[in-house]
Formats: structure tokens, sequence, C-alpha cells
């Protein structure tokens, strides 16, 4: 089966060609976008508990504890969001089960970060959730007119683009580890603002990349489970491009 590739890692060919037989039901690209919004509820309930956790402990003489109060959620939220997503991108077949799973402890992740980051400056997650937004619907509309084509050089590209700057961030994690200087990735800098738009970039690029595979896998006759899988590949991008958003966001708020 020649499917198109995506950059997402959890969105590829491999998936796909690995399964010898497909079930009598198949998938849609309706089912997917279903099961992509029933994700996206999930993610707002997990974000929803770790908000008013935190600002139920959160007051401005002790602003600490909060933070205390989500602490343990966010390595609750972000070591089984990492371990459920590599289960489902090794097993799509318990993509059903592993995937809404995913999208629950990533809003639990996502919400307490976001708690954090509201503390700090006040109304940057709306902006945030709304630019992501924007973005989302942007690059469909993109997508749908056909004004950026789909070429095997565009999708090289973005995944050339898309592994650099999982390097670079890895890099920085390990350099960090031996008290090598990376403030130039996190401060706010004109380049550090430029090293973040570059990223969101290459995120809403991912999207595009993502709608394709989702509408050629469906097209293909892809197995109904993986509409479940599908949802799960763009939810990772979304995660990603909203996580950027509140990072660059929290850039501009320092320069003010």
């Amino acid at each position: 089966m020649n499917l198109t590739k995506s950059s997402n890692p959890v969105l590829n060919e491999r998936v796909f060609s690995r399964e010898s037989t497909w079930s009598q039901e198949v998938m849609t690209i309706n089912g997917t976008v279903n099961k992509t919004g029933l994700m996206l509820l999930l993610v707002i309930a997990g974000a929803l508990f770790t908000w008013n956790k935190f600002f139920t402990a959160f007051t401005i003489d002790n602003p600490q504890a909060g933070m205390a109060a989500v602490a343990p959620w966010l390595m609750i939220g972000g070591i089984g969001g990492l371990i459920v997503a590599l289960i489902t991108s090794f097993r799509p077949q318990s993509s059903a089960i592993t995937a809404p799973i995913y999208a629950v402890l990533e809003g639990v992740l996502l919400g307490g970060l976001s708690a954090v980051f509201e503390s700090m400056y006040a109304g940057i997650v709306m902006r945030a959730v709304a630019l992501t937004m924007g973005v989302f619907v942007a690059m469909l509309v993109l997508y749908r007119s056909q004004v950026v084509p789909i070429t095997n050089k565009f999708r090289m590209g973005v995944f050339a683009a898309t592994g650099g700057i999982a390097l670079v961030y890895l890099g920085s994690f390990i350099a960090g580890l031996f008290g090598a200087n990376t403030a130039f990735l996190y401060d706010s800098s004109p380049l550090s603002i430029g090293i973040s738009l570059v990223v969101i970039v290459v995120a809403a690029l991912n999207l595009m990349l993502d709608f394709d595979f989702i509408e050629k896998a469906s097209a293909s006759g892809a197995p109904k489970y993986m509409e479940w899988y599908g949802a799960f590949g763009l939810m990772v991008t979304l995660v990603w491009l909203y996580l950027e958003m509140l990072r660059l966001l929290s850039k501009f708020a320092n320069r003010e």
C-alpha cells in the first residue's frame, strides 16, 4: 500500500503497511473528525481538573501553593502521557482505548502548565488557545484549497525540520544537565522569539501533513480503529503547537 508519509512520528506508513488484513468496517474522515472532537473534550476535562486544583490552592501571599498542588499531577500527566503515547504508536490496534487515556493525561498536564503560565501572565492561556485554533483552521483551509501542494519535497522538508527541532531540544536538555548555557532557547531575546516562530511554523505545517495522511489513509480503506489512531496523531501535533504558543506569548510578555 502506497500511503502518503507524514512527519508526525505517530502517523507514518509503517503503521498501515504492517496490517496484512482490513476489517469490514473502514476508517472514514468523518469518523476521525468525530473522534478528534471527543479527544479535545477529554483534554479539556483533564485540563479543568488541574486548573481548578492550582487556583484553589494558589494565593498571592503564597503563590507556590498552587504549584505544589499540581506538581504530582504534572508528573502523572507528563510521564503517563508519554508511556501511553508510546503504547499507542507501537500498537495502533489498542488506540480505541489508549487514545482517550492519552487525551485525559495530556489534559491533566496542559491544565497544570496553563495554570502556572496564567498565574504569571494574566490572559495568556485564552490567547494561546485562540491562536492554536486559528492556526488549525488556517492550515485546514490551506490544505482543502490546495494553495500549498503536498509534494514529496514538501513532506521531506517538514520531516527534516521537525527532526532538527527534536534534536535541538534534546541537545539543549542534555547540555543543560552538564551546566551549559542554553538560555537563547528560552529567554525573551529576539533570537529566542525567532526560534519559537520557526518552531510554530513547522508545527503548523505538520498539521497539513496530518490532514493529508488521514485523508489518504481513509481512501485506502484502513481499519476502523485507525480513526482513533488518526485522531491521536493529530492531537499530538495540536498539543505541541499549543505549548509552543504558550512559550512564544510568555516571551513577548517578558519584554513588556
